[in-house]
């Protein structure tokens, strides 16, 4: 059987190790130490315009931590995109509140900003309160309309937390995305544009809040010599052996971007002319680092469905995966508020995320265009 293509693998540049070995040969192998620190400071630098960057265990952290720096508590509303990973939402749940969902606009298959005013009015409306804060996603690596989200969010004073963890990289009229909005979220996973095998950020609007964020993620301890805690805390530190890892992935993270977005570029020019094959392509002042590239499939138009697609590409050892599912389709969030029609019950429907990793070879992405041409002409 030929090797396994996978969807999106971690690619290592080389100076990983560096970092990891300096820390054990200083013995910094404590949660914490130089690494986090240095990470922090690399993704400041790279985020420019003056943000301030926690470096935590997870993209799923960040945005708990981003909910509990906006107040959010028991019985509060929180609007969330529905195209996106449970990540984005379960954080809602953790605080005892109530996620609102929205339905994708078909131009960048992000938060509709239509459906957004719906579901705040919507919300003031049923529940007679404002939601508490608005999380929206840059899905894929490509960037939400932030311009239009945040002037909505700006005129009912609701505050955004941008969900970057996959578009590190990606930017929006110029502007690095995860700095759009009051909070910004970052992703370091295994299949992410650059990983710490495990990892994530927040990024804060400054100096004082990522220092109230490092407070609580790390048990919330209070200032003396033993240990005493005023507030509930969380073990959200990340630490110093996978932020080292982290500070060798900066090093390469524009090259990864430009193979990410070459791997696209040559599925576009390569399917892009098939009857029933859809791609997104960027608007106006929006730059996506093709975190993954994604493929509609109309099966009227293409004689086969996203499925056939699928299972075929398996069948020969390679692996892609459906677009999200829907949270307001979700077993354990459906039974809360969705605002929308079936934008993105239809993307899930007909959307196939291809291999995308920055480590594809040439010869990799033969055999995926052969294998995907099998099915176009059978």
């Amino acid at each position: 059987m030929n090797s396994k293509i996978w969807l999106s693998s971690p690619h290592m540049g080389g100076h990983e190790q560096e970092f990891i070995k300096q820390a054990f040969d200083e013995n910094w192998v404590a949660p914490l130490g130089p690494n986090v620190n240095g990470f922090e400071g690399d993704l400041e630098k790279y985020l420019g315009d003056k943000k301030h960057v926690a470096a935590l265990s997870s993209g799923t952290a960040a945005i708990h931590l981003a909910l509990i720096m906006l107040g959010v508590s028991q019985g509060d509303f929180v609007i969330c995109q529905s195209m996106t990973f449970s990540a984005s939402a379960n954080p809602i749940v953790y605080q005892g509140a109530h996620p609102v969902f929205i339905d994708s606009e078909t131009r960048t298959w992000n938060m509709c900003p239509t459906d957004l005013v719906n579901a705040i009015e919507g919300t003031i409306t049923k529940h007679g309160v404002k939601p508490k804060a608005i999380i929206a996603v840059h899905l894929y690596g490509m960037p939400y309309l932030s311009d239009e989200i945040n002037a909505i969010a700006e005129k009912y004073d609701i505050p955004v937390i941008e969900d970057s963890a996959e578009a590190l990289g990606s930017k929006y009229n110029g502007q690095e995305c995860g700095t759009l909005a009051q909070f910004g979220i970052l992703s370091f996973n295994g299949n992410k544009i650059i990983t710490t095998s495990g990892g994530g950020a927040l990024v804060c609007p400054n100096e004082e809040i990522k220092k109230r964020t490092i407070f609580f993620a790390t048990q919330s301890r209070d200032a003396g010599v033993h240990y005493q805690h005023s507030e509930i805390g969380y073990n959200y530190r990340m630490s110093n052996i996978t932020a080292g890892i982290g500070r060798g992935q900066m090093m390469i993270l524009d090259k990864h971007v430009k193979l990410r977005r070459a791997n696209y570029e040559f599925y576009k020019e390569n399917l892009g002319h098939l009857p029933g094959f859809e791609f997104v392509d960027e608007l106006e002042g929006i730059y996506s680092n093709r975190w993954l590239t994604a493929v509609l499939i109309h099966p009227n138009e293409a004689g086969f469905t996203r499925e056939d697609l699928r299972l075929a590409l398996d069948k020969e050892n390679i692996e892609t995966r459906p677009l999200w599912k829907p949270m307001h389709m979700q077993p354990v969030f459906e039974k809360y508020d969705y605002y929308g029609t079936k934008v993105a019950e239809e993307l899930f429907e007909i959307g196939l995320c291809l291999p995308s990793g920055s480590n594809l070879t040439d010869e990799d992405r033969a055999r995926i265009l052969k294998a995907i041409l099998a099915v176009v002409n059978r």
